[in-house]
């Protein structure tokens, strides 16, 4: 029989830094990773991770739902859409992405 499963950000099972300005909170339940990430204003991802990564821009797909802040990502082909508070999206393989503001943006994401 299923159990009902909580778990809390506060204590998450895994913290990691990537990069300068980002922080990664890992919580599992029943198998499925939920990611909370924190990007610091100045944050850019071909500033911070694309030596970490070794590609030319970000090549993994991500559903997210922003928190606070604001994200904006820009595709190779030069499309671009910012995600303010409440905003949900998906930013396919091969963009960049950066903190569009002066405080910090959070954002909850699930890897697949």
């Amino acid at each position: 029989m299923a159990d009902i499963v909580k778990k809390s950000f506060s204590s998450p099972d895994e913290v990691q830094n990537p990069g300068e300005k980002l922080k990664v909170e890992i919580v599992t339940v029943d198998g499925l990773k939920f990611q909370k990430v924190t990007a610091g204003p100045g944050w850019k991802w071909s500033s911070h991770l694309k030596t970490v990564a070794g590609t030319e821009s970000c090549e993994k797909h991500h559903i997210l739902y922003v928190i606070s802040g604001k994200l904006a990502a820009r595709m190779n082909d030069g499309k671009e859409e910012a995600f303010g508070p409440g905003e949900v999206g998906v930013v396919p393989p091969g963009h960049d992405g950066w903190n569009a503001g002066n405080e910090p943006v959070i954002w909850l994401e699930i890897p697949h």
